[in-house]
């Protein structure tokens, strides 16, 4: 049996509470997904209009990952000490000023600090992560993995918000296209601050500050190494080819429209099975879902080598973001499953941080890969971690029926 279904949380919540902290994060998760994806679909074009050298253009973007990676474990520090809602706090202040120092890089046309800017837009994104995680403090065992996953589905609107944000803002200032865009991303991160605000989850006490067992002991548990991996090869799949598909889009003569669309479709697959994929685990178990997340993953790039035509790459993407969805909300369910309330943010720091880490460098390689052969070979490489991730699956399974 796993320690969260047999340990209490430190205090439950009243499900008054439960649902407005959902309800918070929900909304707070959609405002900040649309200052990510305001990130991924200017990063590229700005970089190219600031960069020294061409070959730098996509380097914000992967400045922005490794933002992320780095200010995981500071957020998580954080939280143990001072409350989520520090953390929280921080993030959001760390998106006022992405906005802030990107549209003044537009405006001096400084390459430099536009990727300073991203950088403190992975710092936001990280925080940003740990709001499916707050979703489960405070409720019952059964509950929580309907509460990440709900949590999640913000990232529906995120969607749909995002592009429109930039569609809607890239010309007001004529002589500097994108910088208004930014300081309205700016203060979109500002209104997540006081949604954020009204969030009330239970406080760290002392057992928290001590941090419950040894996080080595923690890590070398088979179900958290299964739930790394599964979550690090979710969404370094997702990247990975999400990155590349555009740009191979173009190189095979689609148009920009085409693309757009195909990523907005994605977006929304990767996050509108949120709205039920807890009742999925519930039902099934999160090792399920994660299988399910997995060979959705590997039938969309298969989809993608049987052909070049726009639908191809369309299927490839939705299948794609599903695939993320119950692989990643799966793993993270799992990630559960491995602590106890008093060690629950270092370890969930600890996992994101090693998914983190490996995103960052899928995120260095798809370009490369794709300009060096082409968007075939990026298909098939992705076969290698998605091979990982089902034998580390199949030996969790051997394991748990062993212990049992």
């Amino acid at each position: 049996m796993s320690i969260s279904a047999t340990t209490a949380p430190a205090a439950e919540l009243s499900p008054r509470e439960q649902r407005g902290n959902i309800a918070r994060l929900t909304i707070a998760q959609a405002l900040a997904g649309a200052n990510a994806v305001v990130v991924y679909a200017t990063g590229s074009i700005v970089g190219n209009m600031l960069a020294p050298d061409k070959a730098l253009a996509t380097l914000p973007l992967s400045i922005f990952v490794v933002g992320m990676a780095a200010c995981i474990l500071p957020a998580g520090a954080i939280a143990r000490r001072h409350g989520r809602r520090a953390a929280f706090l921080a993030g959001t202040g760390c998106g006022v000023l992405v906005g802030l120092l990107a549209a003044l890089a537009v405006v001096l046309g400084s390459f430099w600090l536009f990727c300073l800017g991203t950088f403190f837009g992975g710092a936001y994104a990280a925080v940003v992560l740990s709001f499916r995680f707050a979703a489960a403090d405070g409720v019952s065992p059964e509950r929580r993995a309907r509460a990440l996953s709900f949590v999640m589905g913000g990232g529906v609107l995120a969607g749909v918000v995002g592009p429109q944000l930039v569609t809607h803002t890239m010309y007001l200032w004529p002589a500097h296209m994108f910088a208004a865009t930014f300081i309205v991303q700016a203060a979109v991160a500002a209104a997540s601050a006081l949604v954020l605000l009204g969030v009330r989850l239970p406080m760290p006490g002392p057992a928290d500050a001590a941090g419950g067992r040894p996080l080595a002991f923690i890590a070398r548990q088979p179900r958290f190494v299964t739930a790394v991996v599964c979550g690090a090869v979710s969404y370094l799949l997702m990247n990975f080819l999400m990155t590349a598909a555009p740009l191979a889009m173009h190189l095979c003569g689609h148009s920009q429209e085409d693309a757009n669309l195909g990523l907005q479709w994605h977006v929304i697959a990767m996050y509108a099975p949120s709205f039920f994929t807890g009742r999925l685990i519930m039902r099934f178990g999160a090792g399920r879902m994660v299988s399910a997340g997995l060979a959705l993953t590997g039938i969309s790039a298969a989809i993608g080598l049987m052909g070049l035509d726009v639908a191809h790459f369309w299927v490839t993407l939705v299948l794609l973001g599903l695939g993320w969805n119950f692989g990643f909300v799966g793993a993270s369910a799992l990630v559960l499953e491995c602590h106890r309330p008093e060690e629950r943010t270092k370890v969930q720091s600890l996992n994101d941080f090693i998914i983190f880490g490996i995103m960052a460098v899928g995120s260095f390689a798809s370009g490369g890969l794709l300009a060096a052969y082409d968007w075939r070979t990026v298909l098939w490489v992705s076969f290698i971690p998605l091979a990982l991730a089902v034998i580390a699956l199949a030996r969790s399974a051997a394991y748990t029926r062993r212990a049992a």
